[in-house]
């Protein structure tokens, strides 16, 4: 069980527990209303993106996974943030106790591949590191962006699902050995 993010790298981006000094960055990023379009809530106040990075880091003392920070390669720049959760989400179905991946990139970043090659990075991590038969992902079915992301990773359709009145696509993808 990690209790701290451990350190991933693909072709063009370095995974990384969050620092002190991804917070401006993170904060920009949350409150972006481009980002942020397919969020349940939207843009995110700087206190709700204080709060939103304060528990990055606890996820993993907690539950033994979590979010990581990106950081481009070339640049240096944080370029977002992924990983996996457990937020108890009053939803139906329920997901509770499964972990749930979630990627929020950097426009400067959408539409070159990026997500799918960081999401590729965290189901090999999942698959080697998690010990349960699933992940899941929960998908605004207007994001069809996120959903190819997520379909080229292994994840597919289960059902339809409920959270916060709302409908959304419950997605999972199967431990692989």
């Amino acid at each position: 069980m990690h209790d701290k993010a451990p350190t991933l790298e693909t072709a063009r981006f370095i995974l990384r527990a969050h620092e002190h000094g991804d917070f401006e960055a993170f904060a920009e990023l949350w409150a972006d209303p481009v980002v942020t379009r397919f969020i349940h809530g939207g843009p995110r106040s700087r206190d709700e993106s204080w709060l939103r990075f304060l528990r990055n880091g606890d996820l993993w003392k907690f539950l033994g996974f979590g979010y990581w920070a990106v950081e481009d390669k070339m640049s240096g720049k944080f370029a977002g943030t992924v990983g996996f959760q457990d937020m108890k989400r009053a939803m139906t179905p329920s997901i509770e106790g499964l972990p749930e991946i979630g990627w929020v990139l950097a426009p400067a970043i959408h539409g070159k591949g990026a997500a799918t090659e960081i999401v590729a990075a965290l189901v090999a991590w999942s698959d080697a590191e998690l010990s349960g038969e699933k992940t899941v992902c929960i998908i605004r079915p207007e994001h069809g962006a996120s959903m190819r992301v997520a379909e080229k990773n292994g994840y597919f359709h289960r059902e339809m699902a409920t959270f916060n009145d709302a409908p959304i696509v419950l997605l999972e993808r199967p431990r692989r050995s």
